[in-house]
């Protein structure tokens, strides 16, 4: 069966990472919280619960998104250098079984990786007796998740038909330039010039708004000015679909490549 394939290739990539190590991270995790935590209080009272809430969601996202764009990149690349992509399409897997399988893999590995850093986050405010709202955390670390996994999604798609150096650099470049997508609209109409307004805009069409998959600024200067449900609902749809849509970009190139 097409599904009991695919499990299988999302097992063997989560084991791999847990073979290579890769939620040590979580530990690395744990001892910045630690060690912030300890500096903390040197700061203004009325601010630090504030900046530990920034820096630990802040730090939650750098750690993933390394994970994601690095392990992301070379998920395919690496099977196709070394060749041992022959084995995977000798077998009787269909390229697109291989793509989900693996996309699948690195984002559970990913979601048990923000799942037990927001763990330990939650331990550390209760700790230390912050502030702080547990569904709004809980909402941002659900979005963090899938936000993460649609980068997978663009690592994956530049990863099938680029060297790893610069499928690294471009999925960085798309995840920084998705960010700000919203702003560079403005920017191109505040600008008053046509082919920079065109420009813009194509931009914004093209490249994810990361932005709407991205609630650290509500989670930590306002909790109770959360998203409301159907706006929620609409994101969520959104990151979905949009890593759907880089899925079947990344089996529609795959599946023409050959070796």
């Amino acid at each position: 069966m097409t599904i009991t394939r695919i499990f299988v290739l999302a097992k063997n990539v989560f084991q791999e990472m847990v073979r290579d190590r890769i939620l040590y991270i979580i530990g690395f995790y744990a001892l910045i919280l630690a060690t912030v935590f300890l500096v903390l209080p040197q700061f203004a009272a009325t601010t630090e619960n504030k900046i530990f809430l920034d820096f630990g969601l802040a730090a939650m996202n750098a750690i993933s998104l390394i994970v994601a764009i690095f392990v992301g990149t070379g998920l395919i690349n690496k099977e196709i250098e070394k060749r041992t992509v022959l084995v995977l399409i000798a077998k009787p897997v269909s390229r697109s079984e291989i793509i989900i399988g693996k996309y699948l893999g690195l984002s559970a590995v990913l979601a048990v990786m923000i799942a037990t850093m927001t763990v330990i986050f939650l331990i550390f405010l209760q700790f230390g007796k912050a502030t702080y709202s547990i569904p709004s955390i809980l909402i941002t670390a659900f979005f963090l998740l899938l936000q993460l996994s649609l980068i997978t999604a663009v690592a994956m798609v530049l990863g099938v038909f680029t060297s790893s150096l610069l499928a690294t650099a471009l999925t960085f470049a798309v995840y920084l330039t998705g960010n700000i997508t919203q702003d560079l609209v403005k920017l191109g109409r505040l600008s008053r010039n046509p082919g920079l307004e065109h420009i813009t805009q194509g931009l914004f069409l093209i490249l994810p708004d990361l932005s709407r998959l991205d609630l650290k600024n509500d989670a930590v200067y306002g909790f109770q000015a959360l998203p409301n449900t159907t706006a929620l609902i609409t994101n969520t749809g959104y990151g979905l679909l949009y890593s759907a849509m880089l899925l079947a970009i990344a089996i529609f190139i795959f599946s023409r490549r050959e070796f």
